[in-house]
């Protein structure tokens, strides 16, 4: 596998995506673990793209940087169309000879495919990736069968399409078809160039529904936490969200709720997530006193943002004093509230260590948790 002609790319990531049924756009969802548009930007940054431009919708700066982190890409505000978002990124790789635009939502990505497209760029000025259709097509006309159509002379488009710069700038530039132009070869192609076909690949289908994301995703997944606070005076005692009177309090960088930390962790370890000490380091002093509250919104927020919903939580205090059990159902419903979900899907439990240990000692408070997640349909 030798070095590939020079080329600059673009990846068209500045659209809604609402058919996908995901809480963000769909090309900043998670897919096999890691946001849609990342995919295919490391497929092309690994075949030697330079630039890489990401167009992205506006105000949509901070979602894809932190999609794209650490990669070396140029971002690019789109516009209202896909023409307009592939128009503007050009202006950003016009010194380049050859570029490959590509769609976010096609995140498999096969280095062979880009080799047969800078191939084809030796002879043509654009080219893009087909596939044979393999059923039988026909015409529709109000709602019943017209006329069959020859599926001999038909091809499925994929992308990405790649292009003679100079040349697909300046068919952009005189553009003058609609607005909602299908791809680029079409743009190519009404400025009067001829555009070659490329084998494609059926790895590079394009993800456009809900159901092209769950289908990734197990139907249920489980995480586990464990958090223990040491008591001391002067501190105020917070446990699963609710505020008890007692002499002693929870010492933490923040309000040191251990019951939610407990379930903060299981939570993001459900997802896959990392730990609470990842997403709100203690050295952090914007977390010093913090309510823990905003951590367990956060652990929810990333459990939808990763396709799956709150199924139920449970979690056991492990301590000689407070008394838990006159405050269970205050805990129920504060943790469902903050969680989202019914307070029959939670579940607060308290038990002793026999005396034995810091626990016992009255030196802390220990918690685990148990969350299941679930699948979103």
């Amino acid at each position: 596998m030798g070095p590939l002609p020079s080329f600059s790319a673009i990846v068209v990531a500045a659209g809604q995506g609402l058919r996908a049924g995901q809480p963000l756009p769909k090309q900043f969802a998670n897919w096999r673990g890691r946001p849609l548009v990342r995919h295919s930007v490391e497929a092309l940054l690994a075949a030697g793209a330079d630039p890489v431009v990401v167009a992205i919708p506006e105000g949509g700066e901070a979602i894809a940087a932190a999609a794209l982190e650490g990669l070396v890409v140029k971002l690019v505000i789109g516009g209202a169309t896909r023409q307009q978002s592939v128009a503007t990124a050009l202006d950003l790789v016009a010194g380049s000879e050859r570029v490959l635009i590509h769609d976010a939502a096609r995140p498999a990505l096969p280095r062979s495919v880009i080799e047969r497209l800078l191939a084809a760029l030796g002879t043509h000025l654009g080219a893009i990736p087909v596939l044979p259709m393999v059923d039988s097509m026909v015409f529709e006309k109000d709602g019943t069968m017209d006329t069959a159509a020859d599926r001999e002379r038909l091809r499925r488009v994929q992308t990405p399409q790649a292009f003679r710069t100079a040349e697909i700038v300046a068919a952009h530039r005189a553009w003058s078809g609609p607005p909602t132009a299908g791809d680029d070869a079409q743009v190519l192609r009404a400025a009067g160039r001829a555009v070659a076909l490329v084998e494609g690949d059926e790895r590079l289908r394009k993800l456009t529904f809900a159901e092209d994301f769950v289908a990734e995703l197990a139907p249920m997944r489980v995480g586990t936490g464990f958090d223990v606070h040491r008591l001391a005076p002067g501190e105020e005692l917070w446990l699963c969200g609710v505020h008890i009177k007692h002499e002693m309090g929870l010492a933490g960088h923040s309000d040191a709720d251990v019951g939610i930390h407990a379930l903060v962790d299981a939570l993001l370890g459900a997802v896959g997530a990392g730990d609470i000490g990842q997403h709100f380091p203690p050295s952090d002093p914007q977390w010093k006193g913090a309510p823990s509250s905003r951590f367990l919104e956060h652990a929810v927020r990333l459990v939808g943002e990763a396709g799956y919903r709150v199924g139920n939580l449970d979690v056991t205090l492990i301590c000689e004093a407070p008394q838990i059990g006159p405050h269970r159902e205050a805990m129920r419903v504060r943790i469902a509230a903050l969680a989202g979900i019914d307070a029959g899907a939670v579940n607060v439990k308290a038990t002793t260590t026999e005396r034995l240990g810091f626990t016992g000692r009255g030196e802390g408070i220990a918690a685990q948790a148990v969350a299941t997640v679930i699948r979103n349909l």
